[in-house]
């Protein structure tokens, strides 16, 4: 009866819990009062942290696998076919295959990957975006001077133009390329574009470059083949034919190699949703400095 005057009267308790609302929590030890909410979160952190060392192991091997197709493919024109020159000649040939192998593939397949560099997260992205445009009109100007050089190598000693599939291929590839620029330019870049019309280009922008990139890579390889078939034919000069695998046949088949080893690695990254950027913040949308 004391207790009841004591002070005011409290509610009873049905159960431990109701009088104790940290009774649930887990106790690893007597007295202690944890939460499992951290428990849980340590798998999460540490499936991100594969997921971060996962994704910079195979962006190693893209850098690695490029800059081995830019060294191969200057090797072969600079050893086996003469270097390079400006003249009209066989040797202003040369700088096709550098060119579209380093602005159509190396470059391009390493600007659209840029995206899914982890350190690019978290930030404005308009940066970033100047950056993936800048590169992609590098290697557009790049791919448009190595088509300059064979058009004009062809009109020169009076070779047809356009004529085989991988000059098709090319082309298309080129011409495709081109206008995924303008598009690209226009749609993401501009401020007054609405932010409607970007969700709308998105898809088709990301799906444009992937078949893009695809095509750049078969017309690399078919036309190292069908330069290795123009040039190793075998004559009373003493040069192997392509038959043999002489040396140069072994440099000009491991570039084709490194190209489709370098195309399937950017298709990896491109295809792992784990390494997309997360959406944008709403103020990525306003363009600041």
């Amino acid at each position: 009866q004391q207790m009841q005057q004591a002070g005011p009267s409290s509610p009873s308790c049905s159960s431990t819990s109701d009088c104790f609302p940290l009774s649930h929590l887990n106790t690893a030890e007597c007295g202690s009062e944890t939460s499992a909410e951290p428990e849980k979160q340590e798998p999460t952190d540490l499936s991100r942290m594969r997921s971060i060392v996962s994704f910079y192991i195979c962006y190693l091997l893209c850098l690695c696998l490029g800059l081995a197709c830019m060294v191969c493919v200057c090797l072969w024109n600079s050893r086996w076919r003469g270097g390079f020159a400006w003249d009209g000649s066989a040797i202003q040939f040369n700088w096709h295959p550098v060119l579209m192998v380093t602005g159509l593939v190396v470059l391009y397949g390493n600007g659209a990957v840029l995206y899914r560099v982890p350190m690019t997260w978290g930030q404005n992205k308009l940066p970033w975006k100047l950056l993936h445009a800048t590169l992609m009109l590098l290697a557009l100007v790049l791919s448009i001077v190595g088509l300059c050089a064979v058009f004009d190598y062809h009109n020169a000693k009076n070779i047809p133009n356009l004529y085989s599939l991988h000059s098709w291929i090319g082309i298309a590839a080129t011409a495709l390329f081109a206008i995924q620029w303008v598009v690209g330019a226009a749609g993401f870049l501009l401020p007054c574009s609405p932010t409607s019309l970007r969700k709308l280009l998105k898809p088709a922008h990301v799906w444009m470059g992937v078949s893009i990139l695809s095509l750049s890579i078969a017309a690399c390889i078919s036309g190292i083949n069908e330069k290795l078939f123009f040039v190793l034919k075998g004559n009373a000069s003493g040069a192997q034919p392509y038959a043999n695998l002489p040396p140069e046949a072994l440099l000009g088949n491991s570039l084709g190699v490194l190209i489709v080893a370098f195309g399937l690695v950017v298709l990896k990254i491109l295809s792992n949703h784990k390494w997309q950027r997360p959406d944008s913040r709403p103020e990525d949308m306003v363009y600041t400095v």
